[in-house]
């Protein structure tokens, strides 16, 4: 959800913003601006509807002077995709800027407040409240601009990333409070976004902000970071980030999808070389609580969904895996001594933080499965484990959903006492997973997806934690083709979904060793109805139309199997001409309820 940076430093911003604006479309936006501050101590600001390139094209953003400024990429919230609607936005004096990532909730008060002191509104969003308000402290209490923009910060309900600047000072502040912001630490330069590849190819040195913290960019190439809650100095440590701007490029692919796609061969080794001593704690955290929980949304809660199987057939272990945006309901059941696992990919997911904060009212013990150090989820969390799958730039996860199977299947091994066995299972996977992403497997499922990319209704099957992995293929379908696709559980077609089966109708089965029996009976309620077969497995048999072969293994069949489905899922997008990288309607991460 919408994407800041901002820029303070010894060279022209527009170019820098520019670039910036580009590495954080992959975040979901319908509008995109860029304000700077010319040698004459003036804004300049360009701004409208539209993908960056497109308003580049027409605005010219590179005719923007100065050293300084802000850029924003927005998801349309409060007020509709208008050019008076995108950030950044100005205050009445025209001296405050701003650009804002979240819901300020409280912003129809702080509206009526401001008009009724003679404040006008151009715009229809939250955030022009907050340049307001500042220049209200400034103007009508006296306050400096440092001290306004604090004030207004206390005022403020809900969470944002919030960043401003100053034309008379040319200072920029930035705060953060349950949405994501980072500072970027370079040579007579500074950043502020949303997310590290906007500033990568320009500073590996990034200090992880904390909720409250509030970031103050001098125009003399200094920073300082203060809690606006309290007023009071706080110190973050600058750290390096392992990875460089090549893994949040595409190189020779054509979209970053197929890209982290095809990563998978390395990530999967890389989610599952954890320190042991890492997983042997948190393997000790769940054997000691009573009641574990896992949460996630979207993708990383079928991975909680398909890790509840692995714990109980490996470990003798029962786990709850509850989607976080229903786990309010469940806050009855939670005690001191219980377990909140939280699944992520970017640690700032709103129903998930909100779900953690509800554990942790609660006394619970909180750990984090995320993939970005320094992230809100890890920050809450007792402990954290890191995917180390590097960016995900897709808006889908691909590579982040089998890296989160990964650690959880290695967690499962632990608590079974089989740490070791977990390990070499894991590692044996790079030799599958190489030929499952290889380019003969994807002209294979390139055929497939020219035959299913003229249907209106995809059907998906499963049993155990193959049902799991149904529902995450379904999931892939529909989030990048927009094609209807819908999963079963294998036992549960013939309780009624089985009459929307016709002929010709395509129904993808996933089948293991363990599992084959029954599930072959379900394919053949379809088959004898006319449905087209779509067999995912090691055998392929004479009930299946079509089959890709992915060979058995047993404990690790979720990570191989949803590959196949992930490539199908790619190239339906391309052939219906769609993007697979930024599909319609959906952010990388849900920072808003």
């Amino acid at each position: 959800m919408c994407g800041i940076i901002a820029y303070t430093g010894d060279e022209r911003a527009a170019p820098i913003l520019l670039e910036g604006l580009k590495r954080l479309e992959y975040r979901g936006y319908d509008s995109a601006g860029i304000l700077t501050i010319d040698e004459n101590s003036e804004f300049e600001l360009k701004k409208d509807v539209g993908k960056v390139l497109e308003i580049d094209q027409k605005l010219n953003f590179l005719d923007l002077e100065g050293d300084s400024g802000l850029a924003h990429t927005r998801w349309a919230t409060h007020g509709g995709v208008t050019r008076s609607n995108a950030h950044p936005h100005i205050s009445n004096n025209g001296k405050i800027a701003a650009i804002h990532n979240g819901i300020v909730e409280n912003y129809k008060e702080l509206r009526s407040k401001l008009i009724s002191e003679g404040f006008t509104f151009c715009s229809e969003t939250d955030t022009e409240v907050v340049p307001n308000l500042v220049e209200y402290w400034i103007e009508k209490r006296g306050l400096d601009f440092l001290h306004a923009v604090l004030n207004t910060f206390q005022s403020l309900e809900g969470n944002f990333a919030l960043v401003l600047i100053d034309r008379d000072s040319k200072m920029i502040v930035g705060a953060k409070n349950g949405s994501p912001l980072v500072l970027g630490v370079g040579k007579n330069k500074f950043f502020l976004a949303s997310d590290i590849p906007a500033f990568l190819d320009r500073t590996k040195d990034v200090v992880y902000l904390y909720d409250g913290d509030t970031v103050i960019l001098h125009p003399e190439r200094r920073y300082e970071i203060i809690d606006y809650r309290t007023g009071k100095v706080v110190q973050r440590p600058i750290q390096s980030v392992s990875w460089d701007i090549e893994h949040a490029a595409k190189g020779e692919f054509d979209h970053f999808m197929l890209k982290e796609i095809s990563e998978q061969v390395e990530t999967i080794q890389k989610a599952s070389a954890q320190d042991r001593e890492v997983i042997e704690d948190i393997t000790q955290r769940i054997r000691r609580a009573r009641g574990v929980f896992l949460i996630g949304c979207g993708s990383s809660f079928h991975a909680c969904l398909s890790a509840s199987y692995l714990f109980s057939k490996l470990a003798s272990f029962h786990i709850n895996a509850v989607l976080a945006s229903e786990f309010s309901a469940y806050e009855d059941f939670l005690k001191e001594d219980t377990l909140v696992i939280a699944v992520t990919q970017s640690g700032e997911t709103i129903d998930v933080l909100d779900a953690i904060k509800t554990a942790k009212q609660k006394g619970c013990q909180v750990v984090s499965i995320v993939n970005v150090m320094g992230s809100s989820a890890t920050q809450f969390a007792d402990a954290s484990i890191f995917l180390n799958a590097g960016p995900e730039v897709s808006v889908l996860s691909t590579k982040t959903y089998t890296a989160q199977l990964t650690v959880l299947t290695l967690l499962a091994y632990s608590l079974a006492g089989k740490y070791e066995e977990g390990q070499r299972e894991l590692k044996y996977l790079w030799n599958i997973v190489y030929n499952i992403t290889a380019a003969s497997m994807r002209n294979r499922i390139k055929d497939l997806a020219d035959r299913l990319s003229k249907v209106e209704h995809i059907f998906v099957l499963g049993r155990g934690p193959l049902y799991a992995t149904a529902l995450e293929a379904a999931l892939k379908i529909k989030e990048v083709s927009y094609i209807h696709a819908e999963a079963f559980a294998g036992g549960e077609l013939k309780h009624g979904p089985i009459s929307l089966i016709g002929k010709g109708t395509p129904c993808i089965v996933f089948v293991s060793k363990d599992t084959e029996r029954h599930i072959i009976s379900n394919a053949m309620e379809v088959k004898s109805r006319g449905g087209y077969l779509i067999g995912i497995g090691p055998t392929p048999l004479d009930t299946f139309d079509f089959f890709i072969k992915v060979p058995e293994s047993d404990e690790l069949n979720p990570i191989c199997q949803i590959i196949p489905i992930q490539i199908l899922a790619y190239q339906l997008a391309v052939i219906l001409g769609h993007d697979p990288d930024r599909p319609r309607n959906l952010a990388k991460s849900v920072t808003v309820r």
